[in-house]
């Protein structure tokens, strides 16, 4: 699961990020936007505290989509714009977590 080479899209994949938003009230909301209105379904989102300040959290979710997949792409590049941060886990095959 976890390893330094890219694995292609099967067609039936997840794809996990870590995002890093600005504390102020409808961040959660604005982060989640995006995955609505181009259908991605999230199938986990966390959050815990972020180890770069008081009273700021970082968001790790899983949905379903390759990051390589143009609409995936789409929806990670809108989110970039909007986060104080973005970091792309990788995604692999749904069978496998």
């Amino acid at each position: 699961i976890i390893g330094n080479q890219e694995v292609p899209p099967t067609g039936d994949d997840k794809t996990s990020i870590i995002v890093s938003m600005s504390n102020k009230p409808g961040a959660l909301h604005e982060l989640l936007v995006p995955f609505h209105e181009n259908g991605l379904d999230l199938t986990r989102i966390e959050t815990r505290p972020s180890r770069s300040g008081k009273w700021t959290y970082v968001f790790f979710i899983d949905f379903v989509g390759h990051h390589q997949d143009p609409l995936v792409k789409a929806v990670l590049e809108k989110i970039s714009s909007e986060a104080v941060a973005l970091k792309v886990l990788g995604s692999y095959p749904k069978a496998v977590l």
